[in-house]
């Protein structure tokens, strides 16, 4: 098969190229010239796209000839104003589709996230069948959800297209999310536990899982028109999970407490002040409700529909998955260079 990945530099990009690799595919990524491309050159079978989501002329030529599309790219940063995710996300998803579809591609996979039906409630193994939200709570999930929408919107009998929701992935490669920001913030005593002293609950997702939920999703005839959560098939209690990630990188306990409202006060005073179109094009918001939410609200998901459709089965776990982080961090260099770009 000939496949097209974007978003192929990033961290869940680069665990699609290598199992597309492993499995023989010849693989094409669409990168920008200034896109860090070291990782990707231990393929020397690798062909490069030269170009931008947005630029049709540069879609021609990465579309051309391709059976499979994985779209991994997308805004996922909480710098920047609505325009700027809508044209990253929305607008460029748009582009990728209508080209990917002229130029004959067979199948669409797209990159969708559980955080489109975030709303500051607790949901409980949800599954397919949950409603898109009459508001977003950010212009991220907003602009995913458009994307989604529209990819699944284009679905016909020559043109198979599906969306995959990955719930907080995590695993080595992962420089920038969540796992190395908390790190940080542990090493540095300054992650407070804002959990108030009641349980809350989470399905992650290991990147493995994820892209091997992309793999088996591009092979399927079960998943035209269709959205699928996945996670690693096991809910974790989030504090006690973060507990274990601090003692594995041997940060200090987390003693300070907040409050969660407290916190979330201060989010949304931040949240006001970054819809300023200037600030927030240049500065990452220190603090969000939604970052708040996240570790204050049970989230967790059903993967039934995955497992009947196209066979997912999470095959990595907690307790595999946080030594083969922490394997990888020892060879970059020790958790100092594991936060350095956070």
């Amino acid at each position: 098969m000939k496949v097209l990945i974007t978003g192929a530099t990033g961290f869940l990009g680069s665990y699609i190229v290598d199992k597309c690799i492993a499995q023989g595919d010849s693989v094409r990524v669409l990168v920008r010239k200034t896109s860090d491309i070291e990782y990707l050159k231990k393929y020397p079978s690798i062909e490069y796209a030269f170009g931008d989501l947005t630029n049709l002329s540069s879609l021609k030529d990465a579309t051309r000839g391709v059976d499979i599309v994985y779209h991994s790219a997308a805004r996922v940063t909480t710098k920047g104003d609505r325009n700027q995710f809508y044209r990253d996300n929305v607008v460029a998803t748009r582009c990728l589709v209508d080209e990917s579809k002229k130029q004959g591609v067979k199948r669409f996979v797209f990159i969708s996230s559980p955080s489109i039906f975030f709303d500051f409630s607790h949901q409980v193994h949800i599954d397919e069948s949950y409603a898109y939200p009459k508001k977003y709570i950010n212009y991220y999930s907003e602009t995913k959800a458009l994307a989604e929408k529209y990819v699944l919107s284009r679905n016909d009998e020559n043109f198979t297209t599906c969306s995959l929701r990955p719930r907080g992935i995590w695993g080595a490669r992962d420089k920038t999310g969540f796992v190395p920001k908390i790190v940080k913030g542990m090493l540095n005593e300054k992650f407070p536990d804002m959990s108030d002293g009641k349980n809350i609950y989470a399905t992650l997702c290991h990147v493995e899982n994820a892209a091997n939920a992309c793999i088996l999703a591009a092979q399927s005839n079960n998943v035209g028109g269709k959205a699928y959560f996945i996670t690693d098939d096991e809910t974790v209690n989030v504090w006690d999970f973060l507990r274990s990630l601090g003692q594995t990188f041997s940060a200090p306990p987390i003693k300070k407490e907040l409050s969660s409202k407290l916190l979330m006060t201060l989010g949304g005073l931040f949240d006001l002040i970054w819809k300023f179109p200037p600030l927030a094009q240049k500065i990452e918001a220190p603090l969000s409700r939604y970052a708040v939410g996240l570790l204050t609200y049970t989230s967790t998901y059903d993967i039934s529909a995955a497992k009947r459709d196209f066979g997912y089965q999470a095959r990595v776990k907690q307790n595999t998955g946080m030594p083969k982080l922490k394997a990888w961090v020892d060879e970059l260099g020790g958790v100092e260079a594991f936060v350095e770009h956070v």
